[in-house]
C-alpha cells in the first residue's frame, strides 16, 4: 500500500510540472489569466487527477475564480492530450480543476499577524 501511495505522489507531481508549463505557455483562454499549478492529487487507479489551481493576480470576486475554473474545464482535453505526448503513461488521468485558497488565507493571516503585532508596539 505504501508503494501506491508513493507512485501516485511521483505521478502527481510530473503532471503538475507539466501542466503549470502548458497552463502558461499553450492555454490562451483569457479567463485563465495568470494561473499557476499548486497540487495535484492523483487518485490510486489514476482515472481522475483533482488539480488545484490559485490565480497570480489577484481575485476580485467569486465570479472570477469560476470563470477560470470554466476556461480550465473547456482545456481540460487540449491539456489532456497535451500530457499524453509528454508523460509516459498508459492513461492519463482526467483533469478535474479546483481554486487553491490556501495562498490567499496565508495572504490574510499574514495582514492579522501583522494588525496584531502593531497593536503590540504601539501599546
Amino acid at each position: 500500500m505504501a508503494r501506491e501511495f508513493s507512485r501516485t505522489n511521483r505521478i502527481g507531481e510530473v503532471i503538475m510540472r507539466e501542466l503549470a508549463q502548458m497552463i502558461q505557455q499553450e492555454v490562451s483562454d483569457p479567463r485563465v489569466g495568470m494561473v499557476t499549478v499548486s497540487h495535484v492529487d492523483v487518485t490510486s487507479d489514476l482515472k481522475y487527477a483533482k488539480v488545484y489551481v490559485t490565480r497570480l493576480n489577484g481575485v476580485d470576486s467569486e465570479q472570477d475564480i469560476n470563470e477560470c475554473l470554466q476556461g480550465l474545464s473547456h482545456a481540460a482535453g487540449f491539456l489532456r492530450r497535451g500530457l499524453a505526448g509528454r508523460v509516459d503513461l498508459r492513461t492519463i488521468p482526467e483533469l478535474r480543476f479546483h481554486y487553491d485558497k490556501s495562498l490567499e488565507h496565508g495572504f490574510h493571516m499574514d495582514e492579522l499577524i501583522a494588525k496584531a503585532n502593531k497593536n503590540l508596539t504601539d501599546d
